[in-house]
C-alpha cells in the first residue's frame, strides 16, 4: 500500500476509534467504508426488531440504576421498559406489543435479583485509553466493585446461548476492562455477559498478558484501518456541497439528495430507507443514498467479506456480493418466536 511514512522524529498521529469500529474493520471492509468514510453515508434498511427489543431493554436497566433506591423495584422497571419502548422493525402493533410484554418479564425478572443498595460505579460509563497507536473509547453497560477490583457487566438480550469463549475473546470487553483499570486507577480483570432470556452469567477473568493480547490486536487492526483511511481520503474527493449520490447506486450524483442524520448503527423513527432497493420511493422516507463513487484501487482496499452475516446488514441493499452469499431478511426475523 502506497501510504506517506511520517517523518524521522515525528509522531504518528493517534488512531481514535471504539471498539465497534475496530470490529467492523475485522468483520467487513466494505460495511467499515459505509458506515464510518462515505459521505453522505448510503441509506440503511429499515430499523430491526431485535436491535430495538436490546436498545429498549438496555435504556431500562440504566434508568433502573438512576432511580431513587426506594424505587428500585421490579415494577419500576417494567415502567421503565413500558415508558421507553421502541416500536421500530415489528411486523405490526400486535407483535411489537407482545414482545414488550417479554422485554417487560425479562427486565423486571433480572433486577429482581439484583441488590439495589449495590450501586454500580458506573452505569452506561463512557471509558477511555491511549498508546502510541491508538485513542479508543467506548461505553460499558454496568461497571460494578467487587472487593478491590471493578468488574465490565455487559448486557445481553439475544436468543442464542452464550459461552465463556464469547467473554473470553472480546475484543470491546477487554478493551473496557484496560480503559476502566486505566480511567479509575483500580484493577478490572473480570468481564461478564449478562444474558437476560437465560439468566446466565458468562464470566471470564483476564490475566496481565490476555489483556495485553487484545490491546495489540486493537492496535494491529488500528493500523491497518488507519493506513486504509489515508487512502481513502488521498484518492476519493469529497462530493460537492448539497449533492449525493442517486438513486441508480454507484457513480451518480443527485442533487438536493440529503443523508441520514443518524449514525451507524442507528435508525431514525420514519426515515429509514425501504429493503426493497434503488429506485423505490416510500412516503415520509428520507430520498435513497448511494454509495461514494471510488475509484478500483479504493473498491479492492475496502472489499466484502460475504458471508451468513451479510443477511443482517443495514447497507446490504449496496452489496451484490452480501447479496448473493446470504438470503434477505425480514426485519423482525432475528426475533426467538
Amino acid at each position: 500500500m502506497n501510504t506517506q511514512l511520517p517523518l524521522d522524529g515525528m509522531p504518528r498521529r493517534l488512531y481514535s476509534c471504539t471498539p465497534s469500529r475496530l470490529n467492523a474493520w475485522l468483520d467487513c471492509r466494505r460495511r467499515y467504508r459505509f458506515s464510518y468514510l462515505d459521505r453522505p453515508q448510503p441509506s440503511k434498511g429499515p430499523a430491526w426488531a431485535h436491535n430495538s427489543v436490546g436498545a429498549s431493554v438496555h435504556n431500562a436497566l440504566a434508568g433502573w440504576w438512576r432511580e431513587p433506591y426506594e424505587r428500585r423495584t421490579p415494577l419500576t422497571a417494567a415502567i421503565l421498559v413500558t415508558n421507553g419502548w421502541i416500536t421500530e422493525g415489528f411486523r405490526d402493533a400486535e407483535q411489537s406489543g407482545h414482545w414488550l410484554g417479554r422485554a417487560r418479564d425479562l427486565v423486571s425478572g433480572y433486577v429482581a435479583t439484583l441488590d439495589p443498595s449495590d450501586d454500580p460505579v458506573g452505569v452506561e460509563r463512557t471509558v477511555a485509553t491511549r498508546t502510541k497507536v491508538i485513542a479508543v473509547s467506548g461505553r460499558i453497560d454496568r461497571l460494578d466493585r467487587r472487593g478491590d477490583e471493578l468488574v465490565v457487566v455487559d448486557y445481553k438480550t439475544g436468543r442464542r446461548p452464550l459461552t465463556q469463549d464469547d467473554a473470553r475473546s472480546s475484543l470491546a470487553l477487554a478493551v473496557y476492562a484496560i480503559a476502566a483499570s486505566t480511567m479509575m486507577r483500580t484493577p478490572c480483570r473480570s468481564v461478564e455477559l449478562h444474558h437476560l432470556p437465560t439468566g446466565e452469567i458468562v464470566e471470564w477473568r483476564h490475566t496481565e498478558e490476555s489483556l495485553a493480547r487484545h490491546l495489540r490486536r486493537a492496535e494491529e487492526l488500528a493500523t491497518e484501518a488507519s493506513e486504509a483511511d489515508e487512502r481513502y481520503r488521498t484518492l476519493v474527493s469529497p462530493p460537492a456541497k448539497g449533492a449525493t449520490t442517486s438513486r441508480s447506486g454507484r457513480g451518480a450524483a443527485a442533487p438536493g439528495a440529503s443523508a441520514p442524520r443518524s449514525g451507524p448503527g442507528t435508525s431514525v423513527p420514519g426515515a429509514s430507507a425501504s429493503r426493497s432497493g434503488p429506485g423505490t420511493s416510500v412516503p415520509g422516507e428520507r430520498q435513497f443514498v448511494g454509495p461514494a463513487v471510488v475509484p478500483d484501487e479504493i473498491d479492492e482496499l475496502f472489499a466484502p467479506n460475504p458471508g451468513p452475516i451479510c443477511s443482517w446488514c443495514d447497507f446490504r441493499r449496496h452489496c451484490p456480493e452480501g447479496q448473493a452469499a446470504a438470503p434477505d431478511r425480514r426485519p423482525w426475523d432475528a426475533l426467538a418466536e
